[in-house]
């Protein structure tokens, strides 16, 4: 592997815990790693410079929260104004056509897109198994990221509670606590790797109280506290979510979730907008984690996450850009701006500044994902960064600081360079894929999963 320099940069960001910035400096990467980084120029012998005038040079960012499949639903007319519990059942409707093409296809287009707006690191949540279709949606996501490169944290996602159960999602998208079981092995001893710089590491995600069995939820969080794995699902997204929870269980979200054994240091949750303070801080006094998805939570109206309780209550907060199909997009980069945003609705002793939202894709993502190898620039952490130059049109008159000017202003551009474990995945903002072929192949199955949808149900979509 080639020692790489990344050499008169505008400015580095380490976002480690003392918060360091360097104007200039330097960058050493060697064997994947982290070996020398400062704010003086590095002497020595190396196989290849970057000359980072003008960029800003970070970690890469870390999404703990989507949905890959859901970029061939984006904005379908039919959900376009609709809340979670309806948007979720039409969508369902669609979703049912998935085939492990269409998985394999929206994974490379879902990660790349993540890829150009500066991440390296990516989580999925992929719960969705139609009886008709290929068992093996995992695997096919899972080598997708692996062509591209880039480091990724699945989830066995799974639904066990049907329709006729009471349940929200039709009987033929989910499957048994055994077929879970026996494919969550299986995964597990295909492609888990939970060493330092794993590329590959499995979680598991069952979906959601009002998709899966009590049964499955206690189960799950056994056998990942016996494998050292960590545990994932959404909680507390919407004041339907929690009606649902009152009626079924008598508990709200949370105290549901503690009475399944699910409130620990190895779980992270999507969402959490409804949280009192009494669940903000047993979330905190237990370590558990959140993934903040500030666009999805607007684009469906479930509410403003209250997440500067949640810091300082000691919860590892993250973000996620969720699915496309409830955000539309996978910019990373407008999620973080995104979190500033939503953050100044509420009353100013709540706001989020520039360097906070930051760390939450960074730092606060690592931690999320149960990970202390990546999410900052340190001697001895993985060689994953992102590298923005700020020479574009939308940042002139920002540069009086350019790392918050990346956070205020949006960015109409690719990220210059992205490295992930010392590779170069994106060099001069392009990437090694043929986009244009990538996107054909996907818009083409998008189209035909939304028109055998009308097919079989006689809804309109669009």
């Amino acid at each position: 592997m080639s020692t790489i320099l990344i050499k008169n940069p505008l400015l580095i960001a380490t976002l480690n815990s003392s918060g360091d910035e360097f104007n200039g400096g330097h960058i050493l990467l060697k064997d994947g790693m982290i070996t020398s980084i400062g704010p003086g120029d590095f002497i020595g012998q190396t196989d290849e410079e970057i000359d980072a005038g003008g960029m800003v040079v970070l970690p890469g960012f870390i999404n703990t929260h989507h949905h890959l499949y859901q970029t061939l639903t984006r904005n379908i007319p039919l959900m376009q104004d609709q809340p979670l519990f309806s948007w979720l059942t039409n969508h369902y409707e669609v979703w049912r056509e998935l085939t492990e093409e269409a998985v394999r296809i929206s994974t490379k287009t879902g990660l790349l897109e993540l890829m150009k707006s500066g991440v390296t690191t990516s989580s999925d949540h992929l719960y969705i198994f139609p009886r008709k279709t290929s068992p093996a949606l995992i695997d096919a996501e899972i080598e997708s990221a692996m062509e591209l490169g880039i480091r990724f944290q699945p989830t066995r996602g799974s639904m066990s509670l049907g329709r006729s159960q009471g349940g929200l999602p039709p009987d033929d998208t989910v499957q048994t606590e055994a077929e879970i079981q026996q494919d969550t092995e299986r995964l597990l001893k295909l492609f888990h790797d939970d060493s330092d710089g794993a590329m590959t590491r499995l979680s598991l995600a069952p979906c959601s109280p009002f998709s899966v069995t009590s049964g499955l939820m206690k189960t799950t969080a056994e056998f990942a506290k016996a494998n050292n794995l960590m545990i994932h699902t959404h909680l507390a997204e919407t004041v339907d979510e929690e009606k649902f929870c009152l009626d079924k269980t008598g508990f709200r979200p949370a105290g549901y979730m503690d009475s399944l054994g699910w409130i620990s240091n190895n779980s992270w949750y999507a969402h959490c907008v409804h949280l009192n303070n009494e669940e903000i801080q047993l979330l905190g006094s237990r370590g558990a984690g959140i993934s903040h998805c500030p666009s999805s939570n607007m684009r469906l109206g479930s509410g403003i996450a209250r997440i500067k309780e949640m810091i300082d209550a000691g919860v590892k907060v993250s973000l996620g850009v969720d699915g496309s199909a409830s955000n539309d997009s996978g910019n990373m980069l407008l999620e973080i701006r995104n979190a500033m945003l939503l953050s100044r609705l509420r009353e100013e002793k709540y706001w989020l500044g520039a360097r906070d939202v930051l760390r939450m894709a960074t730092n606060g993502g690592a931690k999320a994902l149960g990970r202390n190898d990546i999410g900052e620039l340190s001697v001895g952490k993985q060689a994953d960064l992102s590298l923005f130059s700020m020479n574009h049109i939308e940042y002139a008159g920002g540069m009086s600081d350019p790392l918050a000017a990346l956070v205020f202003s949006a960015r109409t551009n690719p990220v210059d360079y992205l490295i992930v474990k010392g590779e170069i995945l994106i060099d001069k903002g392009e990437s090694k894929l043929d986009e244009a072929k990538l996107i054909l192949e996907h818009n083409a199955i998008s189209k035909k999963m939304i028109d055998q949808a009308k097919k079989n149900t006689g809804i309109n979509f669009i």
